[in-house]
């Protein structure tokens, strides 16, 4: 053979080599591709939905909710609060002519905004009852505040009094008897409709110190919505006379009533009117005589006169103040912080459904006698300020479930 043609037959045989591994690797390409992605699925778990559909490379990858994206809007929301909180003085004017639809809209604006304690507006008005008022000394009639001799001027009828003689000084307590102070957390619990099924109670036993109005019933079914804990209880000596007969033949009931609030203070306001010192001082003696836990405190008159004051400069001018208000008055002098449950003077909720007077009756209160709308402007005043916090609808997990989840809290 030429060594020419000898040249051109090595070339040949190894072009056909390489054309042959060239074959084989393209037949073996499929296995080797399925191995690199069993191997990748062994390395990396993916969902089912992830291994069964493939996603376009040019198709977005999906967007990582996070806590910006759920609270994009609450820039918009606190801007709404913000505005409402500054303009509340001038719109509190307007709130008189308001109808309850427009009362009730505005009280649904506040519920919306996340309630924050302010210090400084805390301490401006504590400062301005305690000015006044000074429940801290004054607020019940005491030995160290009220001497034998002395003579108390009635709240409402100024121009006559009665002789504090040695029997009534002896059913005074010697100083004032809410312990030290101030008190850490406060819950002012009203008798108000809005109650029923608010699931409150067990947040209201969480409070320090518990006020409660006018002997509301706490036990059986209700206390999952009011609570059971009592500290403080005022008595209207009106309900002693129409619901107790003035302690003569239902002497028995007034006394296993009483009983379901332990060991808590009974307040009566015997020396606002001449008709209720009797009764009054009945109450005390009763209680005393069957050696009950309960200890009967009585509103100073003079406290009350100049509270009625204090607040009459504030636009309530009904004949006469609430006991809710009255208690509120003295728990924001001795509390740090003060919760306010039951306060509702409207017919119907925010969603509309209709609200009884009272949490156990449909009762509405002597016409004429409070100014409940006003009042209620004032405590909702506070509640804008962040003085103190009312409760607008349900209670913990309840207002979550309503809220979808979205509720604010007490921030201490």
């Amino acid at each position: 053979m030429r060594p020419g043609g000898a040249l051109l037959a090595l070339l040949a045989s190894l072009l056909l080599l390489l054309l042959l591994r060239l074959l084989a690797r393209s037949v073996d390409a499929p296995a080797r591709s399925r191995l690199v992605e069993e191997g990748s699925r062994a390395a990396t778990p993916r969902s089912p939905a992830a291994l069964t559909t493939p996603r376009s490379l040019a198709s977005p990858r999906p967007r990582a909710t996070n806590s910006t994206d759920l609270n994009e809007k609450s820039p918009q929301l606190m801007d709404k609060c913000k505005q409402l909180q500054d303009g509340f003085e001038s719109l509190s004017e307007k709130m008189k002519q308001y109808s309850e639809d427009e009362y009730l809209q505005l009280v649904t604006d506040v519920q919306k905004c996340p309630w924050r304690q302010q210090a400084e507006e805390y301490e401006n008005f504590r400062a301005e009852l305690a000015s006044c008022c000074d429940a801290a000394h004054n607020a019940v009639v005491s030995r160290d505040n009220t001497p034998v001799g002395t003579n108390l001027s009635y709240e409402v009828e100024t121009r006559r009094g009665v002789q504090v003689g040695e029997s009534i000084f002896g059913m005074l307590p010697g100083v004032q008897p809410f312990g030290p102070r101030p008190l850490r957390r406060c819950a002012v619990v009203g008798n108000a409709g809005i109650l029923n099924a608010s699931l409150c109670g067990a947040e209201i036993d969480t409070a320090d110190f518990v006020f409660r109005c006018n002997l509301p019933p706490t036990a059986g079914g209700v206390g999952r919505d009011v609570g059971s804990k009592t500290s403080l209880v005022t008595v209207n000596p009106s309900i002693i006379m129409l619901r107790y007969g003035n302690l003569k033949e239902k002497k028995a009931a007034f006394l296993e009533d009483v009983a379901a609030y332990g060991d808590a203070f009974l307040l009566l306001p015997a020396f606002s009117f001449r008709a209720n010192t009797g009764t009054s001082l009945k109450v005390y003696r009763t209680l005393e005589k069957a050696s009950a836990r309960q200890k009967v405190l009585f509103f100073h008159p003079t406290y009350l006169r100049r509270l009625a004051r204090f607040w009459r400069t504030r636009g309530v001018t009904a004949y006469r103040l609430s006991s809710g208000l009255m208690v509120a008055s003295v728990a924001l002098e001795l509390c740090e912080h003060v919760r306010v449950y039951g306060f509702w003077p409207f017919s119907k909720t925010v969603g509309n459904s209709p609200v009884s007077h009272h949490y156990y009756d449909n009762q509405p209160p002597k016409r004429g006698f409070h100014a409940m709308p006003e009042e209620y402007r004032q405590v909702l005043r506070l509640h804008v300020k962040g003085v103190l916090q009312l409760q607008l609808g349900k209670c913990g997990a309840a207002a979550a479930r309503a809220s979808g989840g979205n509720t604010s809290v007490m921030r201490e």
